[in-house]
């Protein structure tokens, strides 16, 4: 053998290549970064030589050693076992980015943390905390002589009659209330409809706006806000359709509740429990079985095999297909590709709660049935992958999963509440998601006035350094939130 043959690559970003290569001799590959170099001769030629080697040896001496992934090729020719001397430099763990990496994500959760804008998600509106001396203030620019009464919403649209609530609040020493829109006096409240949703607002004080009111004011919001959760209402009293001042202690939405604590670094951080996504844990993408990968072979039929393990060489699960298939009407030596969408459903995703008769065959030559609801391929390798023990099964069963962008939290990894805080509307995860060139940019032209533009100064000037420097070194196509399981050798080398 003079070659090494290599036809029909496609490892990682391998194009689907031919090369072939003089063996004994010293080969350098070159080219761009990312075009593929490590994976040509780490990924492909290596790891086959590896595990062909690796294939030769006994069963005892193979459990000492570990074994590549089979490298996505049509064929290859003229391996020797191989040993080779890696200087990439790849983090492989997931949650690893550009932006952790670099630590500019330590410094844009600084950044928020100290001159971010929280948003209500459903409502857009900006959250703003208020002391109380904020609200007093607030309240006393108001015209002089201006009738107002102190609201505390203390249920917002929910269903029932309330009568424990109203009498509480009687028993409180409160007078009056607004009910659904309209005052009552708490010792003659209506009877509420137990299927409707109501509003009720405790009126906390009715006055007449002087500058003597400071301290009664300030009385009167710590009772309001400790009835309705940090929140408060101002209405008119001469002119009842007015809009009304909403006021509220902490970042809270007055119209839906929604609400933050302090601004942390800590809440924009995807691997901390206060700011990942729930649904991902901060991983940003979510793990399923995908049908193209369970069904290894649509052209072949149920019996020979369309479906690994639940052909007629497993003959406990084949006898459920059969079943099943007795039961729907049709063949399982049909190709699995011309099968109808209904079966080809059944089989995937289960009958639901449709019973199905099994008939199961014993060594003896007996049969028995059962009836019960077919779970369907896929939840049966969802269950077997979440209960199993065993590394070897879960293993196994990876071959199977796809993973795709999470979608509760579209892939940036940060939870609800991280991901509706602004500055200059531009949110923590719209800014790792630019190209680096952008970013920088984008820095470059924002100017904060005031405290916030004191507090983040030093903060942006970090920022613009290291997205300079990234940039200095070729890379500013990347983004902040590139995995850094998916840079190439050279991309890893530069952002370190």
């Amino acid at each position: 053998m003079k070659k090494i043959i290599v036809r029909g690559a496609r490892t990682h970003n391998l194009k689907n290549i031919d090369i072939e290569l003089p063996r004994d001799k010293l080969i350098v590959i070159t080219g761009l970064s990312g075009s593929g170099k490590s994976s040509l001769a780490f990924d492909t030629i290596y790891a086959e030589g590896q595990r062909r080697y690796v294939e030769s040896l006994s069963a005892y001496a193979r459990q000492f050693l570990s074994m590549m992934e089979k490298p996505d090729i049509d064929h290859i020719e003229g391996l020797s076992p191989a040993i080779s001397i890696e200087q990439k430099t790849t983090s492989h763990n997931p949650r690893s980015t550009v932006g952790t990496i670099t630590e500019i994500h330590d410094y844009l959760r600084l950044l928020f943390a100290r001159a971010g804008t929280p948003k209500c998600p459903t409502h857009n509106i900006t959250l703003e905390a208020q002391t109380v001396s904020q609200m007093v203030d607030h309240v006393l620019e108001l015209p002089v002589g201006s009738k107002l009464m102190l609201l505390a919403p203390v249920v917002a649209d929910r269903k029932g009659e309330h009568v424990q609530l109203l009498d509480s609040l009687r028993a409180q020493g409160f007078v009056r209330a607004r009910i659904d829109g309209e005052i009552y006096e708490l010792d003659d409240p209506p009877k509420l409809d137990l299927r409707r949703k109501h509003s009720i607002d405790v009126v906390v004080d009715r006055f007449k706006v002087r500058d003597d009111l400071q301290q009664r004011l300030a009385e009167s919001f710590e009772t309001a806000l400790n009835l309705a959760d940090g929140i408060a209402r101002i209405g008119w009293m001469d002119d009842p359709e007015a809009a009304e001042i909403i006021f509220s202690s902490r970042f809270a939405c007055p119209h839906c509740g929604y609400a933050l604590t302090e601004l942390e670094p800590r809440l924009f951080s995807f691997n901390s429990p206060a700011g990942a996504c729930p649904e991902c844990d901060g991983l940003g993408i979510m793990q399923s079985f995908d049908p193209k990968r369970v069904v290894v072979d649509p052209e072949a039929s149920l019996a020979d095999g369309a479906i690994r393990s639940w052909d007629r060489r497993n003959n406990y699960y084949f006898q459920m297909i059969t079943s099943l298939a007795d039961h729907y009407g049709f063949d399982v030596e049909t190709p699995f590709k011309k099968l109808k969408a209904a079966h080809r459903k059944v089989l995937l995703y289960g009958s639901g709660k449709t019973t199905i008769e099994f008939n199961y065959a014993n060594d003896r030559g007996g049969v028995y049935k059962r009836k019960y609801p077919f779970e369907g391929i896929i939840h049966n390798l969802e269950r077997r992958y979440r209960d199993t023990d065993s590394n070897a099964v879960r293993e196994e069963l990876t071959k199977y999963l796809s993973s795709k962008p999470c979608t509760e939290c579209d892939g940036t990894r940060m939870n609800q509440a991280a991901r509706h805080v602004f500055i200059k509307n531009t949110s923590l995860p719209d800014i790792s998601a630019l190209p680096i060139g952008d970013a920088k940019a984008f820095f470059e032209q924002l100017k904060l006035r005031g405290k916030q533009g004191k507090i983040a100064e030093k903060i942006i000037r970090e920022i613009q350094q290291r997205l300079g420097f990234l940039v200095n070194v070729g890379l500013d196509y990347l983004s902040l939130s590139r995995s850094a399981e998916t840079l190439s050798g050279g991309e890893a080398q530069r952002i370190r």
